[in-house]
């Protein structure tokens, strides 16, 4: 008859004694406090998108600053004529800053990405707009975080609020609102 010793006796029942390392509850109740603290931290005021910097190119093929031609509120539009909900959208937006063109706090700018200057000014019927910038390269539209077009990014005092992506009903009354409440 073999008897064991009772310090090789196994424990019955309940989990195995841990050996050496953390308990897996520990690491549980660690990632909670973690994710409370992510989710209820309080943030500072400059935790806000801002407009990022960069240079597009104007009508006359000169790099301008984005900043100098905003208004308080903006509209920055990214399209081109090569994109069918680009052309399909622009009568639209074009109708929207129409209805608000008395308005010296608002202003859209159309950033036309990796597109002819010639085509985009033959399609909306201008001269030398400075409403109407052009991005080669998407090198503006990256610094916005733009991957597609359309998209447009409603700016309020330097600060990026709101992004809507794809293209987008201008005469949808709450889009519309949206941007006339920050007005």
């Amino acid at each position: 008859m073999v008897t064991a010793n009772a310090s090789e006796a196994q424990p019955t029942g309940g989990p195995p004694a841990p050996r050496g390392g953390i308990d897996s509850r520990w690491w549980v109740a660690v990632l909670v406090v973690a994710a409370a603290a992510a989710l209820f931290w309080p943030r500072s005021e400059n935790s806000k998108t801002t407009v990022p910097g960069g240079f597009a190119i104007d009508a006359a093929g000169r790099p301008v600053k984005l900043g100098p031609r905003m208004a308080p509120v903006t509209l920055v539009h990214f399209w081109a004529t090569w994109c069918a909900p680009c052309v399909e959208e622009i009568p639209a937006l074009e109708r929207f800053r129409n209805d608000l063109a008395d308005r010296h706090d608002f202003r859209v700018i159309l950033i036309a990405v990796a597109d002819n200057p010639e085509k985009v000014r033959s399609f909306l019927g201008l001269g030398q707009d400075d409403s109407v910038l052009f991005d080669p390269s998407w090198d503006v539209a990256h610094r916005f975080g733009s991957t597609q077009i359309p998209e447009t990014y409603l700016i309020d005092r330097g600060e990026v609020v709101e992004k809507f992506i794809g293209a987008t009903d201008w005469s949808n009354p709450a889009v519309r609102k949206r941007i006339e409440d920050r007005l």
